[in-house]
């Protein structure tokens, strides 16, 4: 028995709704080219998706938002660039024995030119098997000049209880903390992170893979491509300022977002680059 792919309507948008037949299901929002949900074979739901987010108005809090092609507010666009508030389209569906994927693209227009003077190509790819969950972003610089961008893969895990989590993997590293302006590099000496406080860092060139505890449950997080982690949680206070999450649903979500935030990306007329973000239940 193979998987399935299935065009459905969520939350007034059009999806696709992706399953194996183990029993892992995905669904993917052409608006944002957005995974909204992953619920691997006889396991829980893994994403966090706020119970107040908007639904093609404006960003969709929760899933993975894809961030392009500036992070944050590392340029003159909007908030972490314009791919998640467009609508996509689906290039690739395939299904086999225990394994469902699906290919969105997103392509320049007049209205992002008028953004960002480039043309490019998009295409995000999410494969899941039973247990595992791959997502792999390529840019493609379809024009005759080169572009640089920033970007991530904006990863919302949702958490049974933060405070119990533990995420290994990030000792030795150097971070930015974004809620210390100004404040210069600093280098992770703990074996392992933990959260009780608001947390905003930029992890610098992580090269080895992540491994999230909660609740006596663990996932594995592996980047490829993307040299850059960052790990978010606004906590109490953030959590209150944030119109579209309910109160103290900071203690359900963990960002771990697959990111290139410390240097652009520079791509020539014709080049590519590909991202790899996977989740792994363990």
């Amino acid at each position: 028995m193979s998987g399935d792919i299935q065009t459905i309507e969520y939350q007034g948008l059009p999806a696709l709704r992706l399953s194996t037949a183990a029993g892992a299901s995905a669904v993917l929002s052409l608006y944002g080219g957005q995974l909204l949900s992953w619920v691997p074979a006889r396991g829980r739901e893994r994403l966090y998706l706020s119970e107040r987010a908007r639904f093609g108005d404006g960003p969709i809090r929760g899933g993975v938002p894809v961030c392009f092609p500036q992070f944050s507010t590392q340029g003159t666009l909007a908030r972490h660039g314009f791919a998640r508030t467009r609508m996509w389209t689906v290039t690739e569906q395939r299904t086999g024995d225990d394994f469902a994927l699906a290919t969105v693209r997103l392509v320049d227009d007049p209205q992002t030119r008028a953004l960002w003077p480039h043309p490019f190509i998009l295409e995000l790819t999410v494969a899941m098997d039973g247990g595992r969950l791959d997502l792999e972003l390529e840019v493609i610089n379809s024009g005759h000049a080169p572009f640089a961008f920033t970007g991530a893969l904006h990863t919302y895990l949702r958490v049974a209880e933060l405070e119990e989590c533990q995420l290994q993997g990030l000792h030795g590293f150097d971070y930015l903390d974004a809620l210390d302006a100004g404040a210069q590099a600093r280098r992770d000496s703990g074996d392992v992170l933990l959260f009780d406080g608001p947390l905003d860092r930029h992890y610098r060139d992580v090269e080895r893979p992540l491994l999230l505890r909660d609740n006596g449950a663990a996932l594995g997080i592996h980047a490829e491509g993307f040299p850059d982690v960052v790990v978010w949680n606004p906590w109490e206070d953030g959590n209150a300022r944030i119109d579209d999450m309910a109160p103290r649903d900071f203690r359900r979500m963990l960002c771990v977002e697959a990111a290139a935030t410390h240097r652009r990306i520079a791509l020539e007329p014709g080049e590519s680059w590909h991202g790899r973000q996977t989740l792994v239940c363990l």
